[in-house]
């Protein structure tokens, strides 16, 4: 029996029909590459051979009213691929936006929770002869380190590549737990919160006043509740806005060395170079920067093995308010060494540890009474934005026989924060994914189009 992690569970407990809280990938490819060249049943053959054998795929939520704690995986024994893999096709002419268009539409629908927690959409119809390929997973599922991971895993470095090797018994989720099974592990789990709580408060109590003493004083990473108000900091619906970019890697290298920084604070500028313009040319550009939440992998800290999600997050500062490009990158690798080392004083797994308390009638009553009344603007903003930068596959891949020509993550949004940001390093590109609550954002290919000009911007200002 393989228990979500009370992390893993809270994006269920989270999620209502305005905040989804599944990640997508959006990748273009060139069919041409497949041998034979590209044809949809041999492509959904070929998917059906990775499916078997990779476990994520197949389980389902087994949550009966019995279950006492979090929802547990299980295997789903009438697992039909026909229900996870759609055709369809790019309305005309097939360029960009109605691309984006049409993942907008598919990434504001939940996914179905009596199967298992993923969708793929292949696209056809590209104005360019190439096809997409839309990801949609549950962030019950996957963190943006995994789902890269899986992605790769559907993926080889040529276009015959034989499916991954997975040995036997890792490939098979768990069965349907027996009811006093389910109810007796529910019940042991929560009998033993009481404790696990009281052994956990001594260490928050006196980080509280410690983390908060180093962030009033500007030694740490920037204080919630401080973020100016922007036009996206409100209450989302389930409509969807979609956009993408992407980088030359060399380039963003270059001026990593140039200003002796690091690859991360070189995307920040640039992502806050685009949003500078993107602001300025609405009209709302703020006098302060702007706060972004940075999700952070854990995975090569944490001692917990069990849950998908392995994360935790600090508030990085944009400097959106300087004028000089060069300025903004050093205040950027500054402001992120402080609010790393800040970051760093919570411990890897507290917030895995905490999460283990959520419950889902709490949290489902909260985040509803919340959006209802539409609170996101009656307090001071939390933060901006949600900014993420994951690392991808630094060779070309092939996706079922397809050359991969460009990976674009979309990450969720949420009530007070309508815009994520994310960032994916692949194959020598810097592929940027933009994602926002329409009403809020509006369009996001003036803001996706800034991209290329805030790096020529950073090139320009290099010393």
């Amino acid at each position: 029996m393989q228990r979500l992690s009370g992390l893993d569970a809270s994006f269920l407990y989270l999620e209502t029909p305005a905040q989804v809280l599944h990640v997508c990938g959006l990748l273009t490819l060139d069919g041409s590459t497949m041998p034979g060249g590209y044809d949809f049943e041999r492509f959904k053959e070929k998917l059906a051979e990775r499916v078997e054998l990779i476990p994520a795929f197949r389980r389902k939520l087994h949550n009966p009213l019995w279950n006492l704690a979090h929802p547990v995986w299980v295997e789903d024994e009438d697992f039909d691929l026909e229900a996870h893999v759609h055709r369809i096709g790019v309305p005309a002419p097939g360029d960009r936006r109605e691309l984006a268009e049409l993942c907008a539409h598919i990434a504001g629908q939940r996914l179905d929770r009596a199967q298992p927690l993923w969708q793929l959409y292949v696209i056809e119809g590209l104005a360019d002869g190439g096809i997409a390929v839309l990801l949609k997973m549950h962030h019950a599922s996957v963190d943006g380190v995994g789902g890269a991971s899986l992605i790769t895993s559907l993926a080889g470095l040529e276009p015959d590549a034989p499916p991954p090797e997975i040995a036997r018994d890792e490939r098979r989720n768990g069965g349907v737990p027996g009811r006093r099974a389910l109810f007796g592990a529910g019940l042991t789990s929560f009998a033993k919160r009481p404790a696990e709580m009281v052994k956990l408060l001594p260490d928050l109590l006196e980080l509280v006043p410690r983390w908060l003493g180093k962030a009033l004083q500007g030694k740490g990473m920037p204080v919630p509740f401080t973020a100016p108000r922007t036009s996206f900091n409100g209450t989302i619906t389930a409509h969807r806005s979609v956009a993408y970019s992407s980088l030359d890697l060399d380039d963003v290298k270059r001026i990593k060395n140039a200003f002796g920084v690091t690859v991360n604070d070189v995307v920040l500028a640039v992502v806050t170079g685009a949003l500078r313009r993107f602001l300025r040319d609405r009209g709302e550009l703020p006098e302060d920067p702007l706060v972004a939440t940075v999700p952070v992998s854990v995975r090569g800290r944490t001692e917990r093995e069990h849950g998908s999600n392995k994360v935790s997050a600090f508030f990085a500062s944009l400097p959106t308010h300087l004028e000089d490009p060069a300025a903004r990158v050093f205040m950027l690798a500054e402001s992120n060494r402080r609010s790393k080392d800040h970051h760093h004083d919570i411990d890897a797994d507290m917030l895995q540890d905490w999460a283990q308390f959520s419950a889902a009638t709490m949290f489902g009553l909260a985040v509803r009474a919340y959006s209802a009344l539409r609170l996101a603007e009656r307090h001071p903003v939390v933060h901006n934005l949600v900014v993420s930068n994951v690392p991808g596959p630094p060779m070309p891949l092939y996706l079922l026989g397809c050359r991969i020509t460009g990976l674009y993550p979309l990450g969720p949004v949420f009530h007070g924060a309508g815009l994520n940001v994310t960032v994916l390093s692949n194959a020598g590109r810097v592929d940027v994914g933009l994602l926002g609550a329409r009403e809020l954002t509006g369009d996001l290919w003036p803001l996706a189009d800034h991209f290329p000009d805030a790096l020529e911007e950073l090139l320009k200002a290099m010393p």
